[in-house]
Protein backbone atom coordinates (compact mmCIF):
# COMPACT_ATOMS: atom_id res chain seq x y z
CA UNK A 1 0.00 0.00 0.00
CA UNK A 2 1.67 3.48 -1.15
CA UNK A 3 1.57 6.35 1.71
CA UNK A 4 -1.11 8.26 0.73
CA UNK A 5 -3.56 5.17 0.17
CA UNK A 6 -2.23 4.25 3.97
CA UNK A 7 -2.98 7.69 5.20
CA UNK A 8 -6.29 8.15 3.71
CA UNK A 9 -7.27 4.17 4.71
CA UNK A 10 -5.79 4.58 9.04
CA UNK A 11 -7.33 8.40 9.32
CA UNK A 12 -10.71 7.67 7.33
CA UNK A 13 -13.44 8.55 9.86
CA UNK A 14 -16.26 6.74 8.39
CA UNK A 15 -17.30 4.68 11.44
CA UNK A 16 -20.19 6.20 13.66
CA UNK A 17 -19.92 4.28 16.45
CA UNK A 18 -18.81 1.15 17.69
CA UNK A 19 -21.05 -1.65 20.15
CA UNK A 20 -17.99 -3.32 22.47
CA UNK A 21 -19.97 -6.25 22.68
CA UNK A 22 -23.26 -8.55 21.74
CA UNK A 23 -23.81 -11.75 21.55
CA UNK A 24 -27.45 -11.38 19.21
CA UNK A 25 -25.95 -10.00 16.08
CA UNK A 26 -23.99 -12.74 14.85
CA UNK A 27 -25.18 -16.24 15.41
CA UNK A 28 -23.26 -18.27 17.66
CA UNK A 29 -20.51 -15.72 17.98
CA UNK A 30 -19.63 -13.11 20.74
CA UNK A 31 -18.84 -10.11 18.42
CA UNK A 32 -18.77 -6.08 18.16
CA UNK A 33 -20.56 -4.16 15.92
CA UNK A 34 -18.76 -1.18 13.66
CA UNK A 35 -21.52 1.09 12.79
CA UNK A 36 -20.54 2.91 9.59
CA UNK A 37 -22.25 6.47 8.64
CA UNK A 38 -24.87 7.33 6.00
CA UNK A 39 -27.02 5.50 3.89
CA UNK A 40 -28.33 5.69 0.42
CA UNK A 41 -31.91 5.07 1.79
CA UNK A 42 -34.73 6.47 3.97
CA UNK A 43 -36.47 4.23 5.28
CA UNK A 44 -39.18 5.53 7.96
CA UNK A 45 -39.43 3.01 9.80
CA UNK A 46 -35.30 2.80 10.77
CA UNK A 47 -33.94 4.11 14.43
CA UNK A 48 -30.75 4.56 13.18
CA UNK A 49 -31.82 8.11 12.10
CA UNK A 50 -28.34 9.86 13.56
CA UNK A 51 -25.95 7.38 11.74
CA UNK A 52 -27.56 7.49 8.48
CA UNK A 53 -27.97 11.08 8.09
CA UNK A 54 -24.46 11.25 9.06
CA UNK A 55 -21.57 12.80 6.80
CA UNK A 56 -18.87 12.25 8.91
CA UNK A 57 -17.97 9.32 11.69
CA UNK A 58 -16.61 9.70 15.12
CA UNK A 59 -13.97 7.11 14.53
CA UNK A 60 -11.00 6.38 11.97
CA UNK A 61 -9.71 3.15 10.87
CA UNK A 62 -7.17 3.53 13.31
CA UNK A 63 -8.91 3.84 15.95
CA UNK A 64 -11.21 0.59 15.24
CA UNK A 65 -8.09 -1.15 14.78
CA UNK A 66 -6.55 0.20 17.89
CA UNK A 67 -10.14 -1.17 19.40
CA UNK A 68 -10.07 -4.62 18.03
CA UNK A 69 -6.26 -5.35 19.27
CA UNK A 70 -7.36 -4.91 22.62
CA UNK A 71 -10.69 -7.66 21.89
CA UNK A 72 -8.11 -10.56 20.56
CA UNK A 73 -9.28 -13.83 22.58
CA UNK A 74 -12.29 -11.60 23.97
CA UNK A 75 -14.26 -11.58 20.93
CA UNK A 76 -14.92 -14.27 18.24
CA UNK A 77 -16.24 -11.45 15.35
CA UNK A 78 -17.03 -8.27 13.95
CA UNK A 79 -20.24 -7.37 12.54
CA UNK A 80 -19.82 -4.42 10.25
CA UNK A 81 -23.57 -2.27 9.77
CA UNK A 82 -24.93 0.88 9.79
CA UNK A 83 -26.32 2.65 7.95
CA UNK A 84 -25.35 0.83 5.02
CA UNK A 85 -21.47 -0.25 5.52
CA UNK A 86 -21.07 -1.45 2.22
CA UNK A 87 -21.48 2.23 1.31
CA UNK A 88 -17.75 2.09 2.35
CA UNK A 89 -14.58 0.69 0.52
CA UNK A 90 -14.29 -2.17 3.30
CA UNK A 91 -11.32 -4.11 1.84
CA UNK A 92 -8.64 -2.95 3.75
CA UNK A 93 -10.21 -2.65 6.71
CA UNK A 94 -11.36 -6.02 6.25
CA UNK A 95 -7.97 -7.50 5.55
CA UNK A 96 -6.61 -5.71 8.79
CA UNK A 97 -9.97 -7.14 10.78
CA UNK A 98 -9.03 -10.62 8.92
CA UNK A 99 -5.15 -10.81 10.51
CA UNK A 100 -6.64 -10.12 13.59
CA UNK A 101 -7.97 -13.14 13.43
CA UNK A 102 -12.02 -12.23 13.93
CA UNK A 103 -14.84 -13.67 11.36
CA UNK A 104 -16.52 -10.67 9.55
CA UNK A 105 -20.40 -10.63 9.09
CA UNK A 106 -22.04 -8.06 7.08
CA UNK A 107 -25.27 -6.14 7.48
CA UNK A 108 -26.35 -5.10 3.82
CA UNK A 109 -29.43 -4.08 2.24
CA UNK A 110 -27.53 -5.43 -0.87
CA UNK A 111 -27.88 -2.29 -3.34
CA UNK A 112 -23.48 -1.98 -3.83
CA UNK A 113 -23.31 -5.36 -5.68
CA UNK A 114 -19.64 -4.78 -6.44
CA UNK A 115 -18.37 -3.86 -3.17
CA UNK A 116 -20.34 -6.97 -1.77
CA UNK A 117 -18.97 -9.42 -4.18
CA UNK A 118 -15.33 -8.25 -3.88
CA UNK A 119 -14.97 -8.91 -0.30
CA UNK A 120 -16.70 -12.25 -0.70
CA UNK A 121 -14.78 -13.33 -3.76
CA UNK A 122 -11.51 -12.01 -1.25
CA UNK A 123 -12.88 -14.52 1.70
CA UNK A 124 -13.26 -11.33 3.84
CA UNK A 125 -16.32 -11.80 4.95
CA UNK A 126 -17.72 -15.08 6.83
CA UNK A 127 -21.43 -14.47 6.88
CA UNK A 128 -23.89 -11.58 5.39
CA UNK A 129 -27.49 -10.43 6.96
CA UNK A 130 -29.41 -9.37 3.78
CA UNK A 131 -31.95 -6.96 4.26
CA UNK A 132 -35.24 -7.72 1.59
CA UNK A 133 -36.82 -4.26 2.45
CA UNK A 134 -40.11 -5.15 -0.09
CA UNK A 135 -41.57 -6.31 -2.74
CA UNK A 136 -40.70 -4.98 -5.98
CA UNK A 137 -43.75 -2.83 -6.21
CA UNK A 138 -43.28 -1.06 -3.19
CA UNK A 139 -39.73 -1.30 -2.56
CA UNK A 140 -39.66 2.65 -3.70
CA UNK A 141 -42.32 3.51 -1.42
CA UNK A 142 -40.44 1.70 1.27
CA UNK A 143 -36.79 2.88 0.56
CA UNK A 144 -37.07 6.14 -1.05
CA UNK A 145 -34.63 4.36 -3.75
CA UNK A 146 -35.25 2.78 -6.75
CA UNK A 147 -32.53 -0.17 -6.22
CA UNK A 148 -34.34 -2.70 -6.34
CA UNK A 149 -32.69 -4.62 -9.41
CA UNK A 150 -29.51 -3.95 -8.04
CA UNK A 151 -30.37 -5.98 -4.44
CA UNK A 152 -32.13 -8.84 -6.66
CA UNK A 153 -28.89 -9.16 -8.43
CA UNK A 154 -26.63 -9.22 -5.07
CA UNK A 155 -29.24 -11.99 -3.91
CA UNK A 156 -29.34 -14.28 -6.81
CA UNK A 157 -25.45 -13.74 -6.64
CA UNK A 158 -25.32 -15.20 -2.63
CA UNK A 159 -27.56 -17.74 -3.55
CA UNK A 160 -26.43 -18.58 -6.53
CA UNK A 161 -22.79 -19.42 -5.03
CA UNK A 162 -23.97 -20.65 -1.85
CA UNK A 163 -23.11 -17.70 0.46
CA UNK A 164 -23.70 -18.42 4.07
CA UNK A 165 -26.05 -15.96 4.49
CA UNK A 166 -29.79 -15.10 5.92
CA UNK A 167 -32.33 -12.44 4.64
CA UNK A 168 -34.40 -10.83 6.90
CA UNK A 169 -37.05 -8.23 6.48
CA UNK A 170 -38.53 -5.46 9.03
CA UNK A 171 -42.11 -5.52 9.21
CA UNK A 172 -44.81 -2.55 10.33
CA UNK A 173 -48.04 -3.71 9.16
CA UNK A 174 -48.75 -0.34 8.19
CA UNK A 175 -46.57 -0.51 5.42
CA UNK A 176 -46.06 -4.01 4.56
CA UNK A 177 -49.30 -6.44 5.00
CA UNK A 178 -49.35 -10.59 4.53
CA UNK A 179 -49.67 -10.64 0.83
CA UNK A 180 -46.52 -8.44 0.12
CA UNK A 181 -44.30 -10.69 2.78
CA UNK A 182 -45.60 -13.49 0.97
CA UNK A 183 -44.39 -11.92 -2.57
CA UNK A 184 -41.23 -12.01 -0.55
CA UNK A 185 -41.27 -15.74 0.26
CA UNK A 186 -42.30 -16.59 -3.36
CA UNK A 187 -39.68 -14.64 -4.87
CA UNK A 188 -37.35 -16.39 -2.33
CA UNK A 189 -38.19 -19.67 -2.85
CA UNK A 190 -38.32 -18.96 -6.73
CA UNK A 191 -34.97 -18.56 -6.68
CA UNK A 192 -33.62 -21.59 -4.63
CA UNK A 193 -33.07 -19.66 -1.03
CA UNK A 194 -33.26 -22.50 1.63
CA UNK A 195 -32.07 -20.47 4.77
CA UNK A 196 -34.34 -19.24 7.03
CA UNK A 197 -36.60 -15.85 6.37
CA UNK A 198 -36.48 -13.33 9.58
CA UNK A 199 -39.02 -10.91 9.85
CA UNK A 200 -37.76 -7.92 12.40
CA UNK A 201 -41.08 -6.31 14.42
CA UNK A 202 -40.95 -2.93 14.20
CA UNK A 203 -38.95 -0.99 17.16
CA UNK A 204 -40.45 2.62 17.54
CA UNK A 205 -37.85 4.81 19.08
CA UNK A 206 -37.87 8.61 19.27
CA UNK A 207 -35.29 8.31 16.43
CA UNK A 208 -37.23 7.03 13.36
CA UNK A 209 -36.33 8.44 10.35
CA UNK A 210 -39.96 8.72 9.41
CA UNK A 211 -41.26 9.60 13.04
CA UNK A 212 -44.06 6.71 12.59
CA UNK A 213 -45.96 5.19 15.37
CA UNK A 214 -46.57 1.87 16.13
CA UNK A 215 -48.98 -0.08 13.42
CA UNK A 216 -52.35 -0.13 13.93
CA UNK A 217 -53.24 -2.71 11.18
CA UNK A 218 -52.74 -6.18 12.45
CA UNK A 219 -50.49 -8.97 11.26
CA UNK A 220 -51.57 -12.58 10.72
CA UNK A 221 -48.95 -15.27 10.98
CA UNK A 222 -51.33 -18.12 10.17
CA UNK A 223 -51.55 -16.51 6.15
CA UNK A 224 -47.74 -16.59 5.31
CA UNK A 225 -47.09 -19.48 3.52
CA UNK A 226 -44.82 -22.03 4.52
CA UNK A 227 -42.30 -22.69 1.80
CA UNK A 228 -39.59 -22.52 3.97
CA UNK A 229 -38.73 -21.94 7.88
CA UNK A 230 -40.22 -17.97 9.03
CA UNK A 231 -38.86 -16.82 12.37
CA UNK A 232 -40.26 -13.79 13.99
CA UNK A 233 -37.81 -12.30 16.26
Amino acid sequence: MNINKESNFVNNKSVYDITKFTHLDYPNQLACIIWFSGCNMRCDYCYNKDIVLANNGNYSTSDVLKFLRSRKELLDAVVLSGGEASNHNLTELCKEIKKLGFKIKLDTNGTNFVNIRTLYELNLIDYIALDYKAPSYKFKEITKSGKFNTFSTTLQYLISNNVDFEVRTTLHSDLLNEDDINEIIKDLDSRGYKNSYYIQEFMETENNIGNIESPKNSFDKDKLLDSFDVVFR
